[in-house]
């Protein structure tokens, strides 16, 4: 399955696409700094990174972020199921070059779609980190509510505050 908006697509990661996605995404500090994943230091390991990606893929609702113009993969995207009709984001990112193009909004605009015209979806739930200025902005443009805050614990043992945003789904 394919999701289409103006300037990108969510499609399922292709081998061919871990350079693309190491260059733009995996190999980047500055996307890597707001979500639970630490940088792909090597090509090796995007090589086995795309190889874990494709895997993960095939039995959940995860994506590639594509853009058109240039059929390259700048990021990924997903949703999963919490309870009956109540979906998340499971992680949208996007390589450095590619923020502040209104790409963040087609793509949550098309999980939100997804889970409504697909999933029959009732709600969704949106995470961001406190101090992640723009993931809370975007969130907030596509009628999210907040809902509240929690402290949670990376894997390196640093704390962080993150913020849960609520949005009624109409199917």
């Amino acid at each position: 399955m394919v999701l289409e908006a103006e300037d990108i697509f969510l499609g399922k990661a292709r081998f061919k696409d871990w350079e693309a996605m190491y260059r733009n995404v995996w190999s980047r500090p500055e996307t890597a700094r707001f979500m639970m994943w630490e940088v792909t230091a090597t090509w090796e390991e995007a090589k086995d990174r795309i190889k874990r990606t494709i895997l993960f893929q095939e039995t959940h609702d995860t994506y590639l972020i594509y853009e058109k113009k240039h059929g390259q993969a700048i990021g990924f995207a997903g949703v999963g199921l919490i309870g009956p009709g109540i979906y998340e984001e499971m992680g949208i990112a996007l390589g450095p070059e590619y923020v502040g193009r209104g790409y963040g909004k087609q793509v949550l605009c098309l999980l939100l779609k997804y889970c409504t015209d697909v999933l029959k979806g009732k709600e969704f739930y949106y995470y961001t980190r406190a101090e992640n200025k723009a993931s809370k902005a975007l969130a907030l443009s596509c009628g999210f509510v907040y809902q509240y805050s929690e402290k949670k614990e990376q894997g390196t043992g640093k704390e962080y505050l993150m913020e849960v945003y609520c949005k009624k789904l109409c199917s």
